[in-house]
């Protein structure tokens, strides 16, 4: 395919100006073209690029419009890859599966051997095509506001269309020796099941018994509060989402337990009170590097004596996050403003030099994730048309397909991880 050939898809540039071409560069192009080279042997997936096949087979892709594909990699190798997607400029071969075609490129970086594959000298000049992040992402109080609404605000209806019925968004703990088994049978009906089992398990981590003084910080719809309220626990749920905590707050109404679920429109800097369990899932990974001292300090300082924390949170390997923390990747960009994946040992560092918490690995859960992303991307395409039907564009369509195959490949890979934590005073 040439690039004078009709596009599979051309995002609206009004309404999607970070996607538009960018300014050719020959220069820039040339270096995209030997980096794919490179990094495409014995890749085993196929590149097909101007009538020119790179990679060793496998899962295949097409390239639509080469010149603008190689254009948005020489100008950031951060989001290029992504935003060619989005753009309609590649897309994978008709029955390739789009996570099954990222999980090759996904081992590649990940594996320590091979992700060096560039020439030393091209290594070196790598901050040409990286961009960082900008300081108008800073996870102050206004901007983690600004951040978080950019994405949990999208739309409750929207979330609701691919959510199972707990609308738990978070890792699903379905308890097999291994959820990446069997992916393309992934059932939408076993999810709520595994939800409730990792609600159940946060619980039970933590002692929440009928009485307990529960804080979730990020509680999302509530579905941790509202199992938390069952259980017969005193819950304060906060947000910093407003209108995910409007419909949370229906939720716990329909639930009958508003007489034990109190949700606030609060940043977790302000929280007061001792609680005797502090709950947080996959929250910290939207708090910013320079505030995750702050973060774990405000879990201590609410922990009444001998209370419990749990975190869940999605990690990555330490050196991996040291090597990327600085740069400004398409999640970023597109999906989550403002945020960082953490490390387990990030973590444990944080938590021995700021608090007085001791901290405990309970269980992984990145097959899991792997599992519940495969599931949310089936729903989002069945109920397209119904998502659509809320104003969302082709284009949003293959950001969020992108997002959801993209974190796919990349707890399959094992890239990242999901963990739950345990934490208590020493």
């Amino acid at each position: 395919m040439t690039d004078l050939m009709p596009a599979v898809h051309q995002p609206v540039a009004e309404t999607w100006p970070t996607l538009a071409r960018p300014r050719s560069n020959p220069v820039r192009r040339v270096g995209a073209l030997a980096a794919i080279r490179l990094i495409a042997k014995d890749l085993p997936a196929t590149i097909h690029l101007d009538n020119k096949s790179y990679g060793s087979g496998g899962p295949a892709m097409r390239v639509h419009r080469s010149a603008a594909f190689l254009d948005r990699l020489g100008q950031d190798a951060g989001s290029g890859f992504g935003e060619a997607y989005l753009a309609g400029d590649w897309d994978p071969e008709p029955g390739t599966d789009l996570a099954d075609l990222l999980v090759p490129f996904a081992e590649r970086f990940s594996n320590e051997e091979t992700r060096h594959l560039l020439p030393k000298w091209a290594q070196s000049l790598r901050w040409l095509v990286t961009r960082t992040q900008p300081g108008e992402q800073e996870n102050d109080r206004a901007g983690a506001r600004e951040n978080i609404s950019r994405h949990y605000d999208l739309s409750n209806a929207m979330f609701s269309e691919f959510l199972d019925s707990t609308l738990t968004y978070s890792a699903a703990y379905f308890d097999t020796p291994d959820p990446t088994v069997g992916l393309g049978e992934a059932s939408y009906d076993e999810l709520t099941q595994a939800q409730l089992n990792k609600l159940d398990a946060i619980l039970d981590a933590a002692g929440v018994v009928s009485g307990s003084r529960v804080l979730d910080i990020g509680c999302g719809w509530a579905s941790l509060a509202i199992r938390a309220a069952q259980r017969g626990a005193w819950v304060t749920a906060i947000t910093i989402a407003s209108q995910q905590a409007l419909l949370a707050q229906r939720r716990i109404a329909d639930a009958g337990v508003s007489d034990r679920v109190q949700v606030a429109l609060r940043d977790y800097r302000d929280q007061i009170g001792e609680f005797d369990a502090v709950l947080s899932v996959e929250m910290i990974e939207a708090v910013g590097e320079k505030y995750w001292p702050v973060y774990f300090d405000a879990i201590e300082r609410r922990l009444a004596p001998g209370g419990i924390a749990v975190v869940q949170a999605i990690v990555m390997p330490h050196e991996r996050m040291l090597a990327t923390r600085n740069t400004f990747t398409w999640v970023q960009k597109y999906i989550f403003p403002g945020g960082l994946i953490p490390s387990v040992k990030v973590i444990e560092e944080v938590t021995a030099q700021h608090t007085g918490l001791q901290t405990e690995v309970l269980r992984h859960l990145g097959g899991d994730y792997a599992r519940t992303l495969r599931i949310w991307r089936n729903r989002f395409i069945d109920q397209w048309p119904a998502i659509a039907d809320l104003g969302f564009d082709g284009t949003f369509r293959r950001m969020w397909e992108f997002y959801l195959a993209y974190s796919e490949a990349g707890f399959r890979t094992k890239y990242l991880d999901d963990v739950q934590l345990r934490f208590t005073r020493r």
